[in-house]
Order: C-alpha cells, then sequence, then structure tokens
C-alpha cells in the first residue's frame, strides 16, 4: 500500500509541474493571456508542495519524479499538443522507469 500511496504523490506532483509549467509555456510561447503564467505559477508552487508529501529522503523522491516526470510529459504532449511518441521514445521512458523502481522501491537493510 506505500507504494501505492508514493506512486499517487508522484502523479499529483507530476500534474503539477507539468501543467503548471504548461500553464507558463502557453502564456510567453503562445501568447496566452499573463494569467495563465500567474496560476502555473502558483500550481508549481503547489508541486514543491506535493513533492514534501513523499516518505523517501529528498534525493530518492526527486530522482525518481525524474524518471516519473520523463513519463507523463510525453504523456502530456500526445494528450495536449499533438505530440506523437517514437519508439526511442519510449524505450527511454521504460529505462527511466525502471532505473527510478530501482533507486526509489530497492528493499534496503
Amino acid at each position: 500500500m506505500a507504494i501505492v500511496k508514493s506512486l499517487f504523490v508522484f502523479f499529483i506532483a507530476g500534474l503539477c509541474e507539468i501543467g503548471g509549467g504548461y500553464l507558463i509555456w502557453l502564456s510567453i510561447k503562445e501568447q496566452k493571456p499573463v494569467w495563465y503564467a500567474v496560476v502555473g505559477g502558483i500550481i508549481l508552487i503547489g508541486y514543491g508542495i506535493v513533492a514534501t508529501w513523499q516518505t523517501a529522503n529528498f534525493a530518492r523522491v526527486y530522482a525518481t519524479y525524474g524518471g516519473i516526470f520523463i513519463v507523463m510529459s510525453l504523456l502530456w504532449g500526445y494528450k495536449f499538443d499533438n505530440f506523437q511518441p517514437d519508439k526511442y521514445d519510449i524505450i527511454g521512458a521504460v529505462i527511466a522507469l525502471v532505473g527510478v523502481s530501482i533507486i526509489c522501491y530497492a528493499p534496503r537493510s
């Protein structure tokens, strides 16, 4: 159950970071209203808070989040930005997930 909770927290943190960053991206790169950037910044603050809900130490949490961020960024781009991941994107994402799973969830004594 602890792993499920941890994955849920990573998912929520990912939504905050990618969603907030995407709103800022739209404001600057796509000339959307400035309030997109303001809301994006507030959501990014939320990301910083949500990440603290993890029980592992900072180094492992942020290292693991990096791999989850890779996968979620590709999925976000596919869903919201017409990005089509190729086989190398997918292979790289799988390798990243395997690596971060070892970092965060390997049993330690």
